[in-house]
This record gives C-alpha cells, structure tokens and sequence, in this order.
C-alpha cells in the first residue's frame, strides 16, 4: 500500500519569522555524454504566486539517483519564494509558510503498480514547501530569465533519466547524504521548456507574460495550481476546496518502470492539461435572440472532484455575463468533451456590425480553466450599417439579415422578424442634390445622397435623368443604397427640373430639389490691366456666373490662372493675377469644368511693373497720419497700393556653441518687451503714374529696442523704403503740446490781435516740418510760421473765427476751439477769445490831459523811433534778404540731391547689371598682397629675379635658403628686428619695408608669424603702458606696426572679396560717375563736383553735355577691322581730348580690369564728318589759342564738335610728344610753372591758376576782411552738399558692410581683439577708452583707412586725382567715426568735418556697437586661429616669391651687420644656440663675407 506525502498547505506573505530548516533541492543525475546522448528536458514551470493555494506535487522519476550525485541544499535565504514561471512572481517571504500540522520525515516505500489502467498520463504539480517534504528532483539547464526573484524548479519529463524524487532527506545522522548549500549568486538559471519555444511561440520576457495573463478579460494572474490544474482563480477560501488531480493510489515518490500499460502511451507537457480548444460549430450570434454556446473542451476527465460544476464566463463591453454550464464527454475519445453554455440573450450597446467578447469556462469559486489564445465569440447587430432595405438585403448572407416590415420597419435577424418579411424594397428616396445648376453643355458631376438608391452599381447606371437628361453614374463613387456621382448630359438650352432614380421592380424616386441648366455669360472686368508681377484684383461682371461646382470654376488670363479670392455671387466674381513673364494682352476666360466661357471684345493687359525710385520722408512719429511722397513710374497700374510696417523684436546677442546665436524668446513674454513680429498696414493714394501718397500707420511701440521695416506693397511687389532713401526710416516719440493757458485750462486764452500765438511742447519738429502742420482756430486757419523743438509759432486770423461746432448755449461754447492737427494726432489745447477795446467814460477835462499828454509822449516816441528804424531798416532788410537766399540755397540743394540721385541710381542699376555679366575686376591676391605690402613702388619688389650670376647663384640661395631657416628662431628674429629699430639710419620707410619682406618670407608660416606679431605686440603694449598707452600703434614707430597693418591684410582678403567689395567698388563707380558728370580741370585737377573743398572749382562755368557715337577697331592699336556701329558716350564740350579719349574708353571697356585697357596716349581721337572729313583731335596742336605765356588746352568746344557727332579711335602713328607736354604730367595734373619767370609757356584748362582769390598783403592781417573775401566763392560750397547727398547711400552701405554683425565676424578680428583686451588686463588697464583706441588703430586706421583710400589695392582700376580727394574725405569721415572723442564744430572746422557733421554720432553708435558686439562672441581659440593661418598658408604661399624678399632682407643684414652680430653675442641664450656663427656661416654663402669661422 503506497502511502501520500504529508502535504503542508503553502501561505504566502510577508513575515519576519525566517525558517528554521533550508528546502532540500536534489540534482538530478545527469546522463554520460560518452554513452548516450543527452536529450532536451520538457520542463514545468511551477509559481508560487501571492494568492496561491496549498499545493500537492509529484514528480514522476523512473530512476533511483546515483550514488555518486549527492543532494544539493539550498538555503530559503537564497530565493524569496519558489516560483514556476510562466510570469512574473511577487516576493514570497517563506518565513510565513505555516503548516496544518507536525510534518515528520518519512522513508518513502514502494508499492507496486495499481492494477486499474489510467486513463491519461499524469501531471506534476507544485509540492508543499515545508522542512520535512521530499525532496524534489530536477535537473539545472541554461536559461536566459535571472532567477533573483524567484526559485525555479524544472522538472524532467520522464523520458530523460533523473533522480529518484523520493531519495532520503538529509540529515545529521545520513551525512553521507548532506547536499551543498548553494548562494543565490550560484543557483543556476532556469530555462523555459521547449513548448513555449515551439513554432509559432513568441517567447517573452516575464513581464510581457504578466501583461499577457492580465488582458484577458482582466483575470488575476495564474497561481500555480492554475497552470497545473487548468482552474482559475483561487485565494485563501478556496484552500480547502482545491481539487486534487494526482492518481489518490500512487506513491508519487517513485513508481516503479514497469507502472504502464504496454498497449498505454503515457501523455507528457502542456497537451494533458485540462484546457478549452474552441467553439462548437459556428461563432456568430445575433443579438437578442437566445442561443447555447458551445465550448469544446479536452482532458476534463482529468478531474477527480466531480461535485464541482462549471460555469461560462463572457466579457461583454466590461459587462462579465455568468451562465452555468454543463460537460458531456464524447464517446469516442475520453479526452474530449463538450462544455455547454446555458441559453442566453446577448446584446452591446457600440455602434459596430460586429463585436467579438471573450469567453472562458470556470469552475465554481473562479477557478478558470485554460484557453485557447484568442477565443471569443462573436455578436452581429443586423441594423448597425443597414438602415434601409437595400443595404440589408445586400448584407452578407452569414448574418442572415431581413427587412421586416411592420409599423417600424428595420434591418434584423431573420429569426428575430415577427413581421411580415418584405423581399422587395420601397422606392428610392432623395435627401439632397449638390450642385443644383450647370452649364448647358453638360459635364457637371452632382452628387445625390439619399436612401434605397439601388443594391448594386448595375441597377441605376442607366436609369438616372437630370430636369429629364440622363446623367453618367461613375461606378468608382458609386455607395450602395445611399451616394450616386453622375456626370450631366447636355441639354445645350437652358431649362430646369427634378432629379429621377429608377431601380429595378418598379420603384422611382424623384428629388424635390430643382436641377438648373443655365447659359453663364461673361459681360466685362475692372480693371482692365494690371502690372506683370500680377496681384491684382480683378473683378469679372456677368450674369449666372455662379453655375454647377464652385470648386470647379477656375478663371484664366490666356493661360494664367487667376486665383478666386472670395464667395462667388451669380453676377459677380473676384480673383487675383498671377505673374507674367511679358507684357501682353491675353483674353479672360471662366472654365466651369471643361466648359469655358470667354469674354468677347475686351482683353487683360500686362503691363510693366511699377518702379519706385524715391521716397520721403524718412520719418514719421508713433501716432502715424504723416504723408510720405513716393516717386516712380508706372504707378497708376497699381490697383490697390499699401504701406505696410513691420516690427520686430530686436536680434539681441549672446555667447553661445555657434559665433552668433539669436536668442528665442521666452514662453512668457516680459511686459516691457516686444516678442512678436507684428504688422501695420495702410491703404495709400494714387496720385498720378509718378507720384503715390502714403499716411504712415500708427504702431504700437513701447521700447525703442525694436527693428522698424517699412515697405511700399504694389500688389505683387514691394520696396524696401531703407533702398529708396539714403537715411534708413524711423519712427520718434509722439510730441506733447500743453494748452494754451497752461495754469487754468479751463479759462479761455486772451488773444491779442495782430499778435502770433505761441504754443509749447515736446518733439514737436522730430518728424514733421511746419508745412504739414495744421492749425485751426475754430473755422479758422492759423498759419504756421515757425516750428521748432519746443515751439510753435503761427499766426492766426486778424478777427476772431466763428467756432466750429455751432450750439445754442452760450459762455464760453460761443468761442472758438484752437487745435493742432499733426498727422493722426489731434491737440485740442483751449478756447481763444479776442481782446477788444471798451469805452471807458471818463470826464471831458480828463480826456483832453490824457490826450495832450499822450501827443507830447507819442511825438518824443516817434523821433526815437524815427532815428531807430532809420539805422536799423537797413540791417533788417539785409538780413531777410540773406534768409530768403539761404531758404532758396536749402531747397536748391535738396532738389539738385534729389535729381542727382535718381540720376546717380539709374546710372547704379545700369552698373549693376553690367556686374552680373562680367563681374567686379578683383585684383588675384598676388597683387593684392604685393600693392598693399610695397605701396608707392611703381614696380613690386618681388616682380624682380635674383640679381646674381650664374656662377654663384646656387651657392647664394643655399645660403637664403639657411637664412629662411634662421628665421625660424624666434630669438634671432626678435633680436634682428629689436636691432634694427634703435639704429639712427633706420627710417620709417626702412621699417615698413623690412615688415613687408618678413611678410613675405614668412608667409608659409603664418602660425609663427603670428607668433613673432604677438611678441613684438606685448614688447610694444610694456613701452607704451610706461608712457602714454593712448599713443600706441597711432604711427609707424617700429616694425610690429607695419606687420599688422600686412597680418590684417592677409586674414581679411576672403572677407574682402566676398563682403567689403561690392559696396567699395559701387562707391568707387559712384564718385567716378559723379565727377566726370561735371567739368574737371585737367591741370589744376580741381572739378565741380567733390567732397573735398581744396579740390573744388569754384567757377561757374558754362557747358553743355554731348553724346557722341564712338567708332573702335577690333584690336586697337594692331589694325583691326572696325565696329560700324559703334557706342554711345556722354562727354562734355568743356573736356579736354585726353578727358574724352579716357570717358571713350570707360564705356567701351565698361567692367574690364584696366591692365587690358589701351593707353590713351596710344590712342588718336578721329572725328569724322561725311564720307571724306576726318580730322585728328589733340590736346594742343596749331590752333591751340595762346594768351601771352599761357596757352589754354583744346577742347571740343574749341574744335565745335556737334552733339551726335561720329568719332574714332585710332592708333597713333607717330609717338609725337609736344615740347609743351613736357612741362606737366597727366597723371598729377599739377602745373610746372619753372619756366613761367624764364618767360615759358604756361597751360590751363578751364580757369587759370592765377584766377584764384588772393588777398592783397597789406589787408591779409584783418579777420573782417578775410571772411569778407571769402565770402563769395563760399556759394559753390553747395556742390559739395549735393555731392554728399547724393554719395549718402554709398556710403552707408559700405560702412555698414565693414561695421555689421548680422553675418560672422571675421576670426583674424575676434582673435586680435581679445587679445588686446587680455593686454589691457594683464596691464591693468581698465579705461574701456585706451582699448577703444587700441582698436580702432589696429583695425580701422591700419586696414580700412588704407582699402578706402585706395581702391586700386583690391580692384584693377585706375583713380584719378579727383576720385582719391573724394575717398579721403570719405577715410577721414570713417576715421572720425571710430574715435570717441567729441568734435567740436567752429566756423574754423574743415569743410569736410562739417559736411558729415550730423553722420558722425550715427556712424560712431554703429562702431560702439560693432566693438561690443565682437567683444560678446565666443572666444576664439589659438586651434582655430592656427588652421585658419595654416589653410592661408597652403592656399597663397606659392603666389609670393619669397627668396626675392630673403635677398632683400639680407641687404638690411648686410647694413647693420655688426650690430646685429654684437647683439647676439651679447646675448647668453643666442650665443648657446650658436646664432651669431649660423648667420657668420649665411654672410660666407651669400656674398663671400670674410669672418671669423
């Protein structure tokens, strides 16, 4: 007789109580891989859940163990619980396992076999966990799930030889049965069984197989007895009701082999457990009909408590419907039986034809039974999706769904219908019609929705008429029973009526809507043409317009399309053009989907676009209303003009990862900040095609920190006003006026008659002038006289105004109300009541005193007055005189701006698009490094080659080869340089040589030559920090000067190019433009107009401007065949023949570099008369006219050169040059007067030298007549003026380019800068003055000054006299504008400093800004300055000639060749490093030089 294992009920939760003996886990045996191959383990994953229940197990083991495996102990500390794992398990604290009652060890016993058969295999279950079980045998195999959590047994299937799980327990008195203890670091890892690895098994991790268990329903998680046993749910009630499924005859410790039937194959793994496969029969079910279920179910026999009944579960949209449920075993096969549900109604509530709920078989007290994955049943609601006859009938046939009939009719279950079933359904019914109209021609896709529109496409693709013609059905956007898209046949007249459906059986259905064929007709449009930028609103007018689709009306212009801007009416539409690439007239036409109607007898013209070339003011105040003049052509095409202003947050800086960062605004916007970009637009007034008004909008600005773009919106165009003005536009503060009685604004003002009133207040002139001013006194205009910043001044009417409101009552509503209108601002500042004279009664004897006294007083008065306005009329009248020409001279100038300008900016554009062809003629960097390093030479140095004979000229560039490498030593060449400079001999001119030739040696290093710069840089900064740290790098004191002004322009060539040079080149083409305008005097070289007044000619001269048509030879100079056509050039009749040869010669060679031009004197001018007059031109010839000792150059007025006179130039065959000629140089243009007193020929142009004012010497001494005399040519300083004016653009472009932040700075600047700013700490310099001198004498006065002033550095070109005078005023402007100090304007300042007078403070904010700008950019680093050098380096060091510039440099060596040797062995550290002997040796090599080696 077998006897049961004591089994212990398991409870797990939390405790402190540890246990008192550890669990006893066996080994199983493993198999000799030598003789039998090791087979794969099925394993059962046993969990011990937080709810689980007493539990039973037996393994099954048919071996005993071997006697040389001993049991292995593993202590409970070691795993928080014994867990199977199918999912994840909770901490189990075993210290909280109790036990029914005393557990004692037992030897287990064999019995044999039972003789009754089994009908199935058995099944291992969990065993108690107590200190007394058996032990359990199992075998370790690798798994990839830790095991921290959780103790795993994996229990071997029979079929793989293992221990015998009854093996005695250990204990003191068997120690030859004592087991290991084995950590929790060293329990093996468990491994899944092979079932969850089969095919179609998707293995995941623990948690994943929780979430699985969990969303089923929402069941608890599985308890071991569950995965065993097939039951559901257990908890701590069940535990005395849990049903027992182990054999209660066998000896579960071990059984003998021999326990199985032969004819009986034992059923192993997750197959044999108990489990319910699927759904008997069908799983479909309509809803509210009673119906069984039935499950069929497998292995239920394996049960032994049959008392236990069994219900179905249903999860039901969260619902969970119980019905109980009976099993009946199937005869055929003991495992199967079926499970069936108690008949039931089902309903859900979601509005879906389907819907799937869960289902699963449970035992009594929710123990469920495994599922199959995914069984569900499925419910079906006939009326979801079919709520008219047609779609039920057409349903699936599965759903068995029918129309019953009744008083409700509706789409159900056939078994359901209690109603007579109808098999034919009722007519079609019509809900609506879209569109309700099309053209005549037909092709209109309507759309009709309704219900019973048939079951099929087939039923009414032929039976659909529209007003009674037949209507295409489009089979693709066919919806059964509820949608028809049909395409309109065409009627081709106009007529209306009803929409029909026909379907099969007779029924019809006809729509109450009315279908409308109608004829659309296009009668005209307005405007009739508009600019080729397109954007205009174009307004069509007709009738019936509105026809079939509005998504499938289009409007075209010829091809264009024509965007429809708004809701379309029958008579009219609105739509704006699109762009063209001509001007032309195309016809307007309206496509209602391939129907088109075209408007007969009128076309859309494209004309040119509008061009705005000038706009003003620039200024306007907050509150708008202010009137800006724009000027232009084509201004009249613009059908509604605009102005439009936009602010936007200012772009504030910061250091960040890139080298400018905008910052993003914050979430939260700060109340005194602007954040957003906001717009304000106003219409504006077309005036004429030249001249559009404008009111400036009112915006709302708080901070002053904010960019203002204001733009002129031409429909598809705009413009920038900042390109249109030279001075960038702005809005100011509104201004204040206070009223006129300012202690009691209530009284009214006492207006004396005859009197001006006087208004105060603020910002009264920032953005207005006194003209735009309206003043009013009730019904009366006051007229403004004066404006200034606090005051206003007008002059109102000589009686009192009626007001301008009339009322009734009276007071002081019956005196006139004084307002100030400017611009959107009105001011009412107070009522104004005249003074007028009262009677006064006096007595008679009284008045006839006062007036007595009154005579004598008036005739004493009127003497004084007499004498007084005698002496005083005369002043006075020339003062208004002197007022009345400067009021005249002002507006003269700014008309003559104005005028110059737009001329100066067509003349731009014309240069600009002649740039886009042929480019700006930069100069390659070889001469850009060679004009800016030798300047003054007419010929490089560096063009040379070594002036050496044959014979040692190898020796000799050894030599400079070994002084290149001298060089190198850093020692040397501060000694070398430090040397030279404390030499008497050594001249300004020496250093800046010597500073050019180490440039150019030391050019492939520039690493180590901007080492050497920074040395000699700290040497300078401690000699002046000493002195007066002010001073440095203002002049060419030492070397170091020089070699930053070359370092500078090495490192700033690329930004050159690529930035300064447009803006330079422009500026240069503008004052070259500008002063050829006017007549230049080819001696003196002074012209009318220019920006330096030493260089101004005074006279007003009278001259005439010519066109002439200039004839060239293909090669000029060589003889080739001549252009018939020829050019165009503008000159003067005062120019000389030179002068006009050299203008020929611009505008034939427009925007070729000057090397490849021809010289003029090379050059003959021809004019040519007819067929047979040609005459040759010259400066001076036979019929020059001579004056004594002066003889006046011929010009073309001389020789009476028509306008529109052919001219040719042709080479010169002589190379004559006139004795005279001698006495000048052209290039100068400066007069050599020697011969004058020897009695010599002396040559002027247009004024003679002599002519200019001179003072006699006995007057010179007195100030009164100096300005007297200097008074009259002061006039024509006016030219110099309008030249600025018109300069202004060129010049704020160029100096905002070298000035602006807005794109990288370049790194040679950040990196000198800093460094400067590290000598100011270093030396304890704090004063931010002496670091802004600093660099404004490194940067803008050792690179800038010295690119403006001399373009020919960057560009190939030629300057004249005339051009370089301009630029240095201009050099000087941008110098002024760099320094800090204040310039005090006298009637003694240069004209210069005057003229930009109120320019400087704008441009030295800009320069302030700049320094702080690159001052707040991240720091550049020594790396990234060296790879910038590096690539400079490798990208022009083999431009440069560099022994050339060694053999130069050793001349200087050779100099001071002593000194330098002295100073060297002076030195301890030269004389270790044997430099003083290297240069011995390079003396030897160089020019045999004796010396002591």
């Amino acid at each position: 007789m077998a006897t049961k294992p004591v089994t212990t009920p398991v409870h797990v939760g939390p405790s402190t109580e540890a246990p008192t003996e550890p669990i006893h886990i066996t080994p199983s045996a493993a198999p000799d891989p030598m003789t039998e191959p090791v087979e794969t383990l099925s394993y059962t994953y046993l969990t011990l859940s937080t709810e689980a229940a007493p539990l039973q197990a037996a393994t099954e083991s048919p071996l005993p163990p071997p006697a040389d495996k001993p049991a292995v102990t593993v202590p409970e500390t070691t795993s928080p619980a014994a867990s199977v794992l199918t999912s994840p398990s909770k901490n189990v604290d075993h210290a909280a396992l109790p036990t029914e009652g005393p557990a004692t060890a037992q030897e287990p016993r064999h019995t044999d076999p039972p003789t009754t058969p089994v009908g199935s295999p058995l099944h291992t279950s969990a065993a108690a966990v107590t200190p007394s079980s058996p032990v359990t045998s199992f075998k370790w195999a690798p798994s990839p799930f830790p095991t921290t959590e959780a103790l795993t047994f994996a229990i071997p299937s029979p079929q793989t030889p293992s221990q015998v799980p009854g093996s005695p327990v250990a204990s003191d008195d068997s120690p030859g049965l004592l087991g290991t203890e084995l950590s929790a670091s060293e329990l093996p890892p468990s491994a899944p069984p092979e079932w969850l690895l089969e095919e179609g098994t998707e293995l995941q991790d623990t948690e994943d197989w929780m979430d699985l268990l969990q969303a089923e329903n929402d069941t608890s998680l599985f308890s071991a007895s569950t995965l065993l046993s097939g039951d559901g749910d257990s908890s701590e009630r069940d535990v005395p009701d849990f049903p027992r499924i182990l054999h209660p005859d066998l000896d579960y410790q071990y059984d003998a082999p021999e326990f199985w039937e032969e004819n009986e194959e034992p059923s192993w793994g997750p197959d044999a457990c108990p489990c319910v496969q699927g759904i008997q029969g069908s799983s479909l079910f309509p809803v509210n009909v009673a119906r069984k279920i039935t499950l069929l179910g497998k292995n239920f026999h394996l049960y032994q408590d049959q008392q236990w009944d069994y219900e179905c579960v249903l999860n039901v949209e969260g619902r969970t419907v119980v019905m109980d449920a009976y099993v009946e075993g199937d005869e055929t096969n003991r495992s199967l039986c079926y499970i069936t549900c108690q008949m039931n109604q089902y309903s859900y509530t979601a509005s879906q034809l389907e819907f799937n709920a869960v289902v699963f078989v449970q035992r009594r007290r929710h123990l469920r039974v495994d599922s199959a994955a995914d069984l569900h049943v499925t419910f079906y609601n006939c009326s979801v999706g079919h709520t008219d006859c047609s779609r039920c009938q057409t349903a699936d046939s599965k759903y068995n769904c029918v129309w019953c009939g009744g008083d409700n009719p509706s789409c159900i279950f056939r078994g359901s219908c209690k109603e007579e079933i109808e098999d034919l359904c009722p007519a079609p019914l019509i809900h609506s019609v879209y569109p309700l109209s099309g053209p005549v021609e037909g092709g209109t896709r309507i759309t009709i929705t309704g219900s019973n529109l048939g079951q099929k496409h087939q039923d009414i693709a032929e039976t659909v008429t529209v007003a009674g013609i037949p209507c295409a059905v489009d089979a693709q956007e066919y919806e059964i029973s509820s949608s028809i898209v049909c395409v309109t046949g065409g009627s081709w007249t106009e007529r209306f009526g009803h929409i029909v459906v026909e379907v099969p059986g007779g029924g019809r259905g006809v729509s109450g809507h009315v279908f409308t064929y109608q004829n659309p007709e296009l009668k005209s449009i307005v405007p009739t043409q508009g600019p080729k930028a397109g954007g205009t609103c174009l307004t069509l007018l007709g009738s019936k317009l509105l026809t079939g689709h509005p998504n499938e009306i289009s409007v075209l212009l010829g091809d264009l399309p024509c965007q429809i801007l708004s809701e379309m009416t029958e008579d009219q539409l609105a739509c704006q053009t699109s762009p063209s690439n001509v001007s032309t007239e195309l016809p307007v036409t309206i496509k209602y989907g391939d129907q088109e109607r075209r408007l007969e007898g009128s076309l859309f013209r494209y004309t040119l676009d509008p061009n705005i070339t000038f706009a003003e003011p620039p200024k306007s105040f907050l509150s708008g209303g202010r009137v800006l003049r724009v000027h232009g052509y084509n201004l009249d095409v613009v059908q509604k003009p605009k102005i439009r202003v936009t602010v936007s947050p200012s772009e504030r800086r910061r250091r960040g990862a890139g080298r400018w960062r905008r910052i993003i605004p914050d979430s939260e916007c700060p109340e005194d900040a602007l954040c957003s970009i906001q717009q304000f637009e106003e219409p504006c007034l077309v005036n004429s095609s030249y001249l559009i008004l404008c009111k400036t909008p009112a915006i709302n600005l708080l901070l002053r920190s904010v960019r203002i773009k204001l733009e002129f919106i031409l429909d598809n165009l705009s413009f920038d006003f900042n390109s249109l003005h030279p001075i960038p536009f702005s809005y100011e503060v509104n201004p204040v006026l206070k009223p006129l009685n300012a202690e009691d604004p209530a009284k009214p003002y006492r207006h004396k008659p005859g009197s001006v009133i006087s208004v105060e207040g603020e910002n009264l002139d920032l953005a207005i002038s006194k003209d735009e001013v309206m003043a009013m006194i009730g019904e009366g205009i006051c007229v403004v006289k004066t404006l200034t910043r606090n005051h206003l001044y007008c002059e109102p009417p000589s009686e009192q105004p009626a007001p301008r409101h009339r009322t009734k009552r009276e007071g002081t509503d019956l005196l006139p109300e004084f307002t100030v209108q400017m611009g959107n601002l009105n001011f009412l500042l107070g009522r104004v009541q005249y003074d007028t004279e009262s009677q006064l009664t006096f007595p008679l004897e009284a008045q006839i005193g006062l007036g007595v006294g009154a005579s004598f007083v008036a005739l004493i008065v009127l003497v004084i007055v007499f004498i007084y306005r005698r002496k005083s009329k005369q002043a006075l009248r020339d003062y208004k005189k002197v007022q009345i020409q400067l009021e005249n001279l002002e507006t003269s100038v700014r008309d003559r701006c104005k005028k110059e300008f737009t001329d100066l900016m067509t003349e731009m554009m014309d240069l600009t698009s002649d740039l886009v062809g042929t480019g700006i003629p930069f100069l390659d960097y070889k001469s850009y490094a060679e004009r800016i390093f030798f300047p003054g030479h007419r010929e490089s140095p560096l063009q040379r080659d070594l002036d050496i004979p044959e014979c040692r000229r190898q020796t000799v560039e050894q030599g400079l080869v070994q002084l290149s490498n001298l060089l190198n030593s850093k020692l040397f060449l501060t000694k070398f340089i430090h040397t030279l400079e404390i030499q008497r001999t050594f001249s300004p001119r020496d250093r800046a040589y010597v500073a050019s030739l180490l440039t150019v040696s030391l050019h492939g290093k520039l690493e180590y030559f901007t080492d050497i710069l920074k040395t000699l840089l700290n040497d300078l900064v401690e000699q002046y920090v000493a002195k007066n740290p002010k001073l440095m790098l203002r002049r060419t004191e030492t070397v170091v000067e020089k070699l930053l002004t070359n370092w500078m322009s090495i490192c700033l060539y690329a930004f050159v190019r690529d930035s300064v040079g447009e803006p330079l080149y422009m500026l240069f083409r503008g004052i070259k433009h500008q002063v050829d305008k006017g007549p230049v005097d080819w001696v003196t070289g002074k012209a009318k107009y220019t920006l330096n007044d030493n260089r101004l000619l005074r006279e007003d001269l009278e001259y005439r401007t010519l066109t002439l048509n200039a004839l060239t030879q293909a090669g000029v100079g060589a003889g080739g065949a001549e252009d018939s056509q020829g050019i165009s050039a503008k000159v003067l009749d005062c120019d000389t023949i030179t002068q006009v040869k050299e203008k020929i010669l611009d505008q034939i060679y427009k925007g070729t570099p000057y090397c490849h031009r021809p010289d003029p004197d090379t050059l003959d001018l021809e004019w040519r008369s007819g067929l047979a007059g040609h005459l040759i031109l010259s400066d001076e010839d036979v019929t020059s006219v001579v004056q004594g000792t002066w003889k006046r150059l011929n010009t073309l007025q001389h020789y009476k050169v028509p306008d529109g006179a052919t001219v040719a130039l042709v080479p010169r065959l002589t190379k004559h040059i006139h004795r005279e000629n001698q006495d000048y140089i052209p290039g100068e243009k400066t007069p050599m007067l020697e011969d004058a007193d020897e009695g010599g020929i002396k040559l002027w142009h247009l004024v003679k030298p002599t002519e200019e004012p001179e003072l006699p010497k006995h007057r010179r001494g007195s100030l009164r007549d100096r300005e007297r005399a200097k008074a009259i040519p002061e006039i024509y300083l006016t030219r110099l003026l309008s030249m600025k004016g018109t300069l202004q653009k060129f010049v704020d472009d160029l100096f905002q380019v070298i000035l602006s932040t807005n794109r990288s700075v370049p790194l040679a600047v950040k990196y000198f800068f800093d460094l400067l700013d590290e000598q100011a700490i270093h030396y304890g310099i704090s004063d931010p003055e002496t670091i802004h001198i600093w660099k404004t004498n490194s940067l803008p006065l050792r690179f800038w000054i010295n690119i403006i002033k001399n373009p020919q550095f960057v560009f190939d070109v030629q300057t004249s006299d005339n051009v370089d005078a301009v630029l240095l005023v201009i050099a000087q402007t941008f110098m002024d504008s760099c320094t800090i100090a204040d310039h005090k304007l006298g009637r003694d300042s240069p004209i210069n400093k005057l003229l930009y007078a109120r320019d400087i403070p704008r441009y030295k904010q800009m320069v302030e800004r700049y320094y702080a700008d690159i001052r707040q950019t991240i720091s550049a680093s020594d790396q990234e300055m060296n790879s910038a050098l590096a690539e400079l380096s490798r990208n022009y060091s083999g431009d440069l000639n560099s022994l050339v510039a060694l053999h130069e440099l050793y001349k200087y060596i050779n100099k001071y060749y002593d000194q330098i040797i002295t100073a060297l062995e002076e030195d301890p550290t030269a004389q270790k490093m044997q430099l003083g002997y290297r240069l011995q040796q390079i003396a030897a090599a160089v020019e045999n030089k004796v010396t002591d080696l």
